[in-house]
């Protein structure tokens, strides 16, 4: 068993908050579009839906560059909530807000996909018996495709866990602050003498990502016999 150093549990937890706090602020939003994009045909869709997946196929550093323009301390937005106290660059909370715009495709994608395997049959059948649209959503479609809700979680996590692009850009590269997983890997390869200790990192990520991925594979199977039977 790995015994992690200090510094090594230092950037695992920081890392860890970035991408579970990603995940919760982006969860709701993500079921919504998802929800939108799988039900709903209205004038200027095909835009909206690329703008939704368009940071899937932007190098990492686009994006970061455009947070930092909006956010930063001197941007659009930032200038005016500073003084707010809602500073997002070079801090914690840029890392989330960065992971937040790489992960969230992958994150509405996968729920996407499963509400629209949901049988629309069962759907009109509850709203026949008298349930709400948001009734029916709640207690027939979303149950249906908890499967996708899980998978898509778990991408996003991991894809938090290992962005790099657009969280250096933004937020730097700052110990304790905004250094996480890759970050870490980063600093130490620009060091002399840290072979050892990226290869930990290394393993440490895989691991990480690894099990959250046969959770998600095993879930889903899970899953699928349980509705077989």
């Amino acid at each position: 068993m790995m015994i992690l150093t200090p510094e090594e549990l230092e950037v695992l937890l920081l890392s860890s908050k970035v991408a579970a706090t990603c995940l919760i602020v982006s969860l709701i939003p993500a079921i919504l579009i998802a929800w939108i994009l799988a039900r709903k045909e209205f004038w200027g869709k095909s835009l909206f839906e690329t703008l939704v997946f368009l940071p899937l196929v932007l190098p990492p550093v686009v994006p970061g560059y455009l947070l930092l323009q909006i956010f930063g301390n001197r941007g659009i937005l930032g200038q005016y909530l500073a003084p707010l106290g809602l500073e997002f660059a070079f801090n914690w909370k840029g890392a989330v807000l960065a992971s937040a715009v790489m992960g969230f495709p992958l994150l509405v994608q996968s729920i996407r996909l499963a509400i629209e395997l949901v049988d629309q049959r069962l759907e009109m059948a509850a709203k026949t018996l008298g349930a709400s649209a948001f009734g029916t959503f709640i207690q027939v479609t979303l149950p249906l495709a908890s499967s996708g809700v899980l998978v898509g979680s778990i991408l996003c996590f991991c894809r938090s866990l290992g962005e790099f692009g657009a969280t250096i850009t933004f937020v730097g590269n700052i110990a304790s602050e905004t250094r996480t997983l890759p970050l870490a890997m980063y600093s130490l390869m620009q060091q002399p003498d840290t072979e050892a200790a990226v290869w930990r990192l290394i393993i440490l990520s895989l691991s990480v990502a690894f099990f959250a991925l046969w959770f998600a594979q095993w879930f889903n199977r899970y899953q699928k016999n349980k509705r077989g039977r």
